[in-house]
Protein backbone atom coordinates (compact mmCIF):
# COMPACT_ATOMS: atom_id res chain seq x y z
CA UNK A 1 0.00 0.00 0.00
CA UNK A 2 1.14 3.18 -0.63
CA UNK A 3 -0.73 6.50 0.75
CA UNK A 4 -0.24 9.62 -1.13
CA UNK A 5 -0.90 13.36 -0.05
CA UNK A 6 -1.56 15.64 -3.10
CA UNK A 7 -2.64 19.45 -2.58
CA UNK A 8 -2.63 22.94 -5.16
CA UNK A 9 0.54 24.88 -4.39
CA UNK A 10 3.82 24.25 -3.14
CA UNK A 11 5.00 24.62 0.74
CA UNK A 12 7.81 26.62 1.09
CA UNK A 13 10.15 26.39 3.68
CA UNK A 14 9.54 27.05 7.04
CA UNK A 15 8.00 24.86 10.59
CA UNK A 16 4.85 23.75 8.72
CA UNK A 17 7.18 21.76 6.68
CA UNK A 18 9.40 20.60 9.24
CA UNK A 19 6.15 19.49 10.88
CA UNK A 20 5.25 17.55 8.09
CA UNK A 21 8.30 16.06 6.80
CA UNK A 22 8.78 14.84 10.59
CA UNK A 23 5.41 13.13 11.36
CA UNK A 24 5.97 11.44 7.44
CA UNK A 25 8.97 9.93 7.91
CA UNK A 26 7.20 8.37 11.44
CA UNK A 27 4.37 7.16 9.50
CA UNK A 28 6.44 6.00 6.53
CA UNK A 29 8.49 4.03 9.45
CA UNK A 30 5.85 2.48 11.63
CA UNK A 31 3.60 2.26 8.16
CA UNK A 32 6.00 -0.19 6.76
CA UNK A 33 6.14 -2.74 9.03
CA UNK A 34 2.20 -2.76 9.21
CA UNK A 35 1.72 -3.06 5.24
CA UNK A 36 0.65 0.76 5.15
CA UNK A 37 3.88 1.57 3.19
CA UNK A 38 5.47 5.21 2.76
CA UNK A 39 3.69 8.36 2.51
CA UNK A 40 4.26 10.78 -0.29
CA UNK A 41 3.98 14.54 -0.77
CA UNK A 42 3.02 15.00 -4.43
CA UNK A 43 2.03 19.44 -4.69
CA UNK A 44 0.65 20.86 -8.36
CA UNK A 45 0.23 24.46 -8.88
CA UNK A 46 -1.88 26.08 -11.47
CA UNK A 47 0.71 28.74 -12.07
CA UNK A 48 -2.03 30.55 -14.32
CA UNK A 49 -4.50 31.06 -12.05
CA UNK A 50 -7.48 29.41 -13.61
CA UNK A 51 -9.25 28.44 -10.43
CA UNK A 52 -10.86 25.28 -9.34
CA UNK A 53 -11.88 23.73 -12.46
CA UNK A 54 -8.08 23.68 -13.67
CA UNK A 55 -6.49 22.29 -10.62
CA UNK A 56 -9.02 19.53 -10.76
CA UNK A 57 -7.05 18.58 -13.88
CA UNK A 58 -3.98 18.92 -12.47
CA UNK A 59 -4.72 16.83 -9.27
CA UNK A 60 -6.33 14.57 -11.52
CA UNK A 61 -3.69 13.81 -13.71
CA UNK A 62 -1.62 13.18 -10.40
CA UNK A 63 -3.92 10.82 -8.47
CA UNK A 64 -2.12 7.56 -8.47
CA UNK A 65 -4.53 4.80 -10.94
CA UNK A 66 -6.23 2.71 -8.94
CA UNK A 67 -5.69 4.67 -5.54
CA UNK A 68 -9.11 5.38 -3.11
CA UNK A 69 -9.49 8.92 -3.56
CA UNK A 70 -10.29 10.51 -0.10
CA UNK A 71 -10.95 14.34 -0.52
CA UNK A 72 -10.14 17.05 2.77
CA UNK A 73 -13.45 19.08 1.81
CA UNK A 74 -15.84 20.84 4.59
CA UNK A 75 -18.63 19.12 3.09
CA UNK A 76 -16.86 15.79 4.42
CA UNK A 77 -17.86 13.33 7.47
CA UNK A 78 -15.81 14.21 10.63
CA UNK A 79 -14.15 11.08 11.89
CA UNK A 80 -12.23 9.93 14.87
CA UNK A 81 -8.58 9.23 14.80
CA UNK A 82 -9.09 5.45 15.43
CA UNK A 83 -12.18 5.74 12.57
CA UNK A 84 -9.34 6.95 10.04
CA UNK A 85 -7.39 3.99 11.57
CA UNK A 86 -9.86 1.85 10.74
CA UNK A 87 -10.32 2.96 7.28
CA UNK A 88 -6.81 3.06 6.20
CA UNK A 89 -6.71 -0.44 7.64
CA UNK A 90 -9.58 -1.50 5.26
CA UNK A 91 -7.74 0.04 2.45
CA UNK A 92 -4.61 -1.69 3.31
CA UNK A 93 -6.30 -5.33 3.58
CA UNK A 94 -8.14 -4.66 0.15
CA UNK A 95 -4.69 -3.83 -0.66
CA UNK A 96 -5.60 -0.35 -2.66
CA UNK A 97 -3.47 2.70 -2.29
CA UNK A 98 -4.76 5.76 -0.87
CA UNK A 99 -4.86 9.52 -2.14
CA UNK A 100 -5.21 12.54 -0.06
CA UNK A 101 -6.33 15.64 -2.16
CA UNK A 102 -6.33 18.88 -0.22
CA UNK A 103 -7.90 21.60 -2.77
CA UNK A 104 -6.65 24.91 -3.87
CA UNK A 105 -7.79 28.03 -2.10
CA UNK A 106 -11.57 28.02 -3.35
CA UNK A 107 -11.45 24.16 -2.65
CA UNK A 108 -11.86 20.74 -4.58
CA UNK A 109 -14.05 21.69 -7.80
CA UNK A 110 -17.00 19.45 -7.61
CA UNK A 111 -16.37 17.35 -10.73
CA UNK A 112 -13.30 15.72 -8.11
CA UNK A 113 -14.92 16.21 -5.19
CA UNK A 114 -18.10 13.75 -6.54
CA UNK A 115 -15.99 11.09 -7.08
CA UNK A 116 -14.32 10.88 -4.25
CA UNK A 117 -14.66 7.67 -2.41
CA UNK A 118 -14.77 9.22 1.05
CA UNK A 119 -14.33 12.98 1.78
CA UNK A 120 -13.12 14.26 5.21
CA UNK A 121 -13.95 17.49 7.13
CA UNK A 122 -11.31 18.73 10.17
CA UNK A 123 -14.51 20.48 11.46
CA UNK A 124 -16.73 23.50 11.08
CA UNK A 125 -13.59 25.90 10.88
CA UNK A 126 -11.35 26.72 7.46
CA UNK A 127 -7.77 25.93 8.20
CA UNK A 128 -5.00 27.45 5.55
CA UNK A 129 -3.66 24.78 3.13
CA UNK A 130 -0.49 24.27 5.19
CA UNK A 131 -2.17 23.73 8.23
CA UNK A 132 -4.42 21.05 7.05
CA UNK A 133 -1.20 19.54 5.12
CA UNK A 134 0.54 19.13 8.60
CA UNK A 135 -2.85 17.98 10.48
CA UNK A 136 -3.05 15.41 7.99
CA UNK A 137 0.03 14.28 8.35
CA UNK A 138 0.10 14.01 11.58
CA UNK A 139 -3.24 11.89 11.46
CA UNK A 140 -1.91 9.51 9.14
CA UNK A 141 0.80 8.88 11.59
CA UNK A 142 -1.23 8.46 14.59
CA UNK A 143 -3.63 6.30 12.62
CA UNK A 144 -0.62 3.82 12.14
CA UNK A 145 -0.04 4.15 15.95
CA UNK A 146 -3.35 3.40 16.57
CA UNK A 147 -3.21 0.06 14.16
CA UNK A 148 -0.02 -0.96 16.03
CA UNK A 149 -1.28 -0.72 19.57
CA UNK A 150 1.06 1.61 20.71
CA UNK A 151 0.05 4.12 23.69
CA UNK A 152 0.47 7.13 21.50
CA UNK A 153 -3.28 7.72 20.89
CA UNK A 154 -5.34 8.00 24.57
CA UNK A 155 -9.07 8.38 24.63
Amino acid sequence: MKITILAVGRLRKGPELVMIKDYLERASKTGRALGLGTVEIIEVEDKRGLGMAEEAKLLERAIPSGAALVTMDERGAIISSPELAEKLGNWRDTARDVCFVIGGADGIDPSLRNRADFAISLGKMVWPHMLVRVMLAEQIYRAGQILAGTPYHRE
